[in-house]
């Protein structure tokens, strides 16, 4: 499919979730995972880096009703939120996001957030490894890329343990509550990743 047609497949989304590797299980959130999602998205040591205040539970629970379903992925914007969960028990731990950002272009915006109690084991990154692999394969991106505060170096490793290359330096591009902040811009073509 890469190089051969600049639109996306129609119905790409349902032919390759949920997402299975070896310590993870990735899937459509469900209502019952409001507290889960909470129990990450509600902390500000997360939210520091989404250029956004922490969510209430009842954020979460407007967010899961928009994400529980599968996007078209037919139109700019369209977006898969997968709930991370560890595979013995179904935990959820974070989640993975891959945005249609350019269905002319194939471009895939990724994004990920993991609770803080589960960093520093390698579960970003097998995630993010496994959503990239969907990326390129059942949904043909031609370009997949990460926007990331420049402060959050866990995820300038990830980028780079990834293979994804820095293109861009953003200088005080963004404006939040705190002040300007800085953003870098990661990315990779298929035969670039590791």
């Amino acid at each position: 499919m890469l190089g051969r047609s600049p639109t996306w497949p129609k119905g790409s989304t349902g032919t390759f979730w949920p997402l299975r590797t070896d310590r993870l299980h990735l899937r459509l959130f469900t209502s019952d995972d409001i507290d889960a999602m909470y129990a990450y998205q509600g902390l500000s040591e997360v939210a520091r880096y989404l250029y956004r205040p922490p969510r209430t539970r009842q954020e979460c629970a407007d967010v899961i009703a928009k994400i529980s379903m599968a996007p078209p992925w037919a139109h700019d914007g369209d977006n898969l939120t997968l709930a991370v969960c560890l595979s013995g028990t179904q935990q959820v731990i974070g989640e993975i996001v891959l945005k249609l950002a350019d269905v002319h272009a194939r471009q895939v915006e990724i994004g990920w957030i993991i609770h803080p109690d589960h960093t520093g084991q390698g579960y970003a990154t097998e995630a993010a490894g496994a959503a990239a692999a969907a990326a390129f394969g059942p949904l043909g991106a031609h370009r997949l890329f990460a926007r990331l505060d420049t402060r959050n170096s866990a995820s300038v490793r990830l980028c780079e343990r990834l293979g994804m290359r820095r293109e861009a330096h953003l200088v005080e591009n963004d404006l939040d509550r705190t002040g300007w902040g800085s953003e870098y811009v990661y990315a990779a073509l298929p035969h670039e990743l590791a």
